[in-house]
């Protein structure tokens, strides 16, 4: 009698609960995104389906701060996209930790959901997760994470009227909290055996802001570093 496949809601639920980290951070940024839209110009319902559709993190500000000062949509999209164009790496890598013979989902539904911190949180602990349950896991870490954007975003539309005007020490707070959510999930991850290629690619992007938009820079930023990996970073024997 063939064994059967592993049930797909335990893990998928352990997935859910890892995703609370990521949450913390989510839910606040998404609360100001849902306030900043407003105060654009978006109606709520757009507002709202940004997040539902396009889930971008920051490059959400970005599309709004463009519509807002009169760019029409040929330039917020492809500068939108640009932005993101990053991700191009992160689902290789992941993919990669899922063996083929579990996997069984449309690799579009597993992309959807792929930010920075899921990235990051998955990068550090999918190896923890038996190969058969990866999958499963992964898929409630975006849900998780996913629906803490969502929620966010509109708790914020509901919630516009009372913050109207809020002290600027808030507003710098909450521009902090991804970046250090981000940082802190990599230092865990183990990243820092990097630190090479990390260097390589934090100075060309600096370097390149001098010269270029902050998108563009972080773009051939990400694609220095990862040459520099290649060319140097030689295969265990």
């Amino acid at each position: 009698m063939p064994a059967r496949p592993p049930s797909f809601f335990r893990p998928f639920g352990a997935g859910l609960l890892t995703s609370l980290s990521v949450a913390a951070g989510y839910l606040p940024i998404a609360f100001s995104f849902g306030l900043a839209a407003l105060q654009a110009g978006l109606s709520p319902f757009i507002t709202i389906l940004t997040s539902v559709v396009v889930y971008a993190g920051a490059s959400q500000f970005v599309l709004i701060t463009l519509m807002a000062s009169g760019a029409g949509w040929l330039t917020a999209v492809p500068t939108v996209v640009l932005m993101n164009a990053r991700h191009l790496f992160y689902g290789p890598a992941l993919l990669n930790r899922v063996p083929p013979d579990t996997h069984r989902l449309p690799a579009p539904l597993l992309a959807y959901g792929l930010t920075d911190e899921v990235f990051a949180t998955a990068l550090g602990k999918l190896y923890d997760v038996s190969p058969a349950s990866r999958e499963a896991w992964y898929v409630g870490l975006q849900a998780g994470a996913y629906a803490s954007w969502v929620g966010g975003t509109v708790l914020g539309v509901s919630l516009s009227s009372s913050f109207t005007n809020p002290p600027v020490f808030i507003e710098a707070a909450l521009s902090f909290i991804l970046p250090g959510l981000f940082f802190a999930l990599l230092l865990e991850s183990g990243v820092a055996r990097a630190a090479r290629t990390i260097s390589v690619t934090v100075v060309a992007t600096i370097l390149l802001t001098m010269l270029l938009p902050n998108y563009h820079a972080l773009a051939l930023g990400m694609l220095a570093g990862a040459a520099f990996n290649m060319l140097t970073v030689r295969p265990a024997p």
